[in-house]
């Protein structure tokens, strides 16, 4: 009786866990590069003196789906997308090196290349500047190059080139900010490799109709674990009063 009580009591728990990353997931549906989190269960003994008699539910898995979400055309030079496999290097606001897969960025006023959130983007030297009065243009590689505007002078400047990463998605994991960073903690070596497409951006990779679905189920798993706690409750009252009727 009471190991059905003290499984379902965490089962319940575990299952309003699983509700809170979906409704996470459901309200990023919109946000540019998101990448769903994912969560799995597992049932456990409970340890302690003498032999386990007890089981209780735990969050075995916290993951991220990294499948990508399609590519929209905005038309904005200053939008890019990685195709494929791959990461855009930020500054995070701890300073720390993270990686997004939002590439909505903007230049503010001192000519610092950032992201739609205001994280500098990462280049080669760390982050990039550009300069007054010119028009850039980003390379599917991550050049960055620009020319003046407005003075008849076609010279193409190339200023450096995105930090592009494409670390494996086993040593990522998710930060509070929700940026990415390597467990390891060091900066992830650019990979040549990765391309990115111009005047596009990535959309989150949820389905809103499967989290929709997926929130009712979450709904009626919590309520069946409730209900076996009140069964519990129930076989325990009865337990109860046939020992008291015997003695």
């Amino acid at each position: 009786m009471d190991r059905l009580l003290y499984i379902s009591m965490t089962g319940a728990q575990h299952a309003l866990y699983k509700q809170a990353t979906t409704t996470h997931n459901l309200a990023n549906v919109n946000t540019q590069g998101f990448k769903a989190q994912t969560d799995s269960f597992r049932a456990l003994w409970v340890y302690g003196q003498g032999m386990p008699t007890r089981t209780f539910a735990v969050d075995a898995t916290t993951g991220t789906d990294f499948a990508p979400g399609s590519l929209m055309q905005t038309g904005r030079d200053l939008d890019m997308a990685v195709q494929g496999k791959g990461w855009f290097a930020v500054q995070a606001d701890d300073g720390s090196e993270a990686y997004t897969r939002n590439g909505g960025f903007q230049i503010d006023s001192e000519g610092t290349l950032k992201t739609d959130r205001g994280l500098p983007v990462i280049g080669d030297g760390g982050p990039i500047q550009i300069p007054a009065n010119t028009q850039i243009t980003i390379g599917h590689d991550g050049t960055i190059s620009t020319v003046p505007n407005g003075t008849g002078v076609t010279q193409v400047t190339v200023l450096g080139r995105l930090k592009l990463v494409n670390p494996d998605e086993k040593q990522l994991k998710r930060g509070d900010d929700g940026l990415f960073r390597l467990e390891s903690g060091q900066p992830a070596e650019a990979d040549p490799n990765v391309r990115l497409a111009g005047n596009a951006l990535e959309s989150s990779n949820v389905n809103a109709a499967q989290a929709m679905v997926d929130l009712i189920t979450q709904s009626r798993q919590f309520d069946m674990q409730v209900k076996m706690m009140q069964n519990a409750d129930q076989n325990a009252q009865k337990a109860a009063q046939v020992i008291n009727l015997n003695g």
